[in-house]
């Protein structure tokens, strides 16, 4: 089962959601916006991406700007996603090991490997 933190107002997300579905993989979606991740499951989706707490945030939305957070620090990454859900990364697949972030949209097929 993967899960996908979607947001079908975003064309990379409703694109990853797609081809998962081509693919045949068994996808939970979770719109995130209107189920935001808790402060504990951001920090275990961190440890299963690939990747550190800057690639998690849209820096370039105006809830990131106006925050005085630090990128590099995981706390104040996870503080400002759960204050703020709108500002992390989308779409994400997670199969509960390993988890992508789907930028390009072709990366969650990662997860079928």
């Amino acid at each position: 089962m993967i899960t996908l933190l979607h947001n079908p107002r975003c064309s990379k997300s409703r694109q990853a959601l797609a081809l998962l579905e081509e693919r045949g993989a068994d996808v939970r979606v979770r719109r995130y916006l209107d189920a935001p991740l808790d402060e504990a499951e951001l920090r275990d989706l961190l440890g299963r991406l690939d990747a550190d707490g800057r690639a998690l945030v849209r820096t370039n939305e105006a809830e990131w700007k106006a925050l005085d957070a630090d990128i590099a620090d995981p706390d104040q990454v996870v503080r400002a996603i759960v204050a703020h859900p709108r500002i992390m990364q989308r779409p994400i697949a997670d199969d509960g090991e390993r988890a992508v972030i789907g930028r390009p949209p072709e990366d969650v097929l990662g997860l079928l490997d």
